[in-house]
């Protein structure tokens, strides 16, 4: 990782330099509780499109709500389509986690998704784009392969059987493991936290750092995020802003139960 890179994108270059990374997940797809997580002081946040009700529009309101604050907004798009991942770059998002990734081939396609010819297929439109600063930044088409940040999900049982494979591939900056829908894929659906889901999970994260590149994965519980970071995983998100807010707000409610039923 060279200097000017660093500079580009300063979560890329703590990835590569193996600083733990504490990210927090962003799921209520609204801009005002983005900036207000962004204030907690995580060192990355995690805009979800693909299981929150996110769009192109939302997603960029989240970036700018976000971009006075020190922590990484990385978005997860609904899939790897190039088209898509296109869109996402030029509006300024510089770190993608693209989930279901199968296969080194995938992995692949993803790195020349984003990146200009002659190295990829990501189409050349930044002089409009907020990712350019509207070609204030003169140098973004020299530096913008540098600049992005490649996260890929591992999460099923073919996977990991490739997962050496997708490690290896040039231009994938980490390996995200995800839990739940790896323990779907073992039969498991639902119950990410069985014996024979953490042992994959564990067995995964050591593959992963052992070949160099950053490990990461999610969970709500604060000594299984300390069990991965110990591991050697890079980059944890520790919790889920929607399901904080639920679960606080659930308990409140059943903290006046006794008022609430009385005669």
């Amino acid at each position: 990782m060279n200097k000017q890179t660093s500079a580009l994108n300063p979560f890329k270059a703590a990835l590569a330099a193996h600083r733990k990374q504490v990210g927090f997940w962003l799921s209520m797809a609204d801009p005002y509780l983005a900036e207000v997580s962004a204030t907690a002081g995580f060192d990355w946040l995690l805009i979800d499109s693909e299981h929150a009700p996110n769009d192109l529009r939302t997603i960029l309101a989240q970036l700018q709500a976000v971009a006075p604050y020190a922590g990484e907004p990385v978005v997860r798009p609904v899939n790897g389509d190039p088209a898509l991942l296109k869109r996402l770059l030029d509006i300024g998002a510089r770190s993608l986690l693209v989930p279901m990734v199968d296969t080194a081939d995938e992995a692949r396609a993803l790195v020349a998704a984003v990146r200009y010819p002659p190295h990829g297929i990501r189409g050349v439109g930044s002089a409009v784009g907020r990712a350019s600063r509207w070609s204030l930044r003169t140098d973004y088409l020299d530096v913008s392969d540098d600049e992005v940040c490649l996260l890929v999900q591992a999460e099923t049982t073919t996977a990991l059987s490739n997962l050496e494979a997708i490690c290896a591939v040039d231009g994938v900056d980490g390996v995200f493991i995800g839990p739940a829908d790896l323990a779907a894929s073992m039969g498991y659906r639902g119950k990410a936290t069985h014996p024979e889901v953490q042992q994959a999970i564990d067995s995964a994260i050591r593959t992963i750092v052992a070949s160099g590149k950053a490990a990461g994965t999610l969970t709500s519980d604060p000594a299984l995020a300390r069990h991965y970071l110990e591991l050697g995983c890079t980059f944890v998100a520790t919790g889920v802003d929607i399901l904080m807010f639920a679960n606080a707000a659930r308990k409140l409610a059943r903290d006046f139960a006794d008022v609430r039923t009385a005669d």
